[in-house]
């Protein structure tokens, strides 16, 4: 996981859940697409993954919500 705010610093972790759901399909304001026209909706997908190995002076710069890069290896 890289976080954005955090530049070069890489923490390890694993996939602990994945959402049954895209953040779309709880969105408060429904894309319209009455008009027939095609638009290319951004989806997200909630997925938690757990931090190992992180010192807490690390964790207290941590915040639910910012932006981060992953990558998952498949076992």
């Amino acid at each position: 996981v890289k976080v954005d705010a955090l530049p070069g610093r890489v923490f390890r972790g694993r996939v602990s859940a994945i959402s049954e759901a895209t953040g779309s399909k709880y969105s408060l304001v429904p894309t319209d697409n009455s008009a027939g026209n095609f638009v290319k909706v951004q989806q997200r997908i909630p997925v938690r993954i757990e931090l190992e190995g992180v010192s807490r002076e690390d964790m207290a710069l941590l915040r639910a919500g910012m932006m981060v890069e992953t990558e998952a290896l498949r076992r």
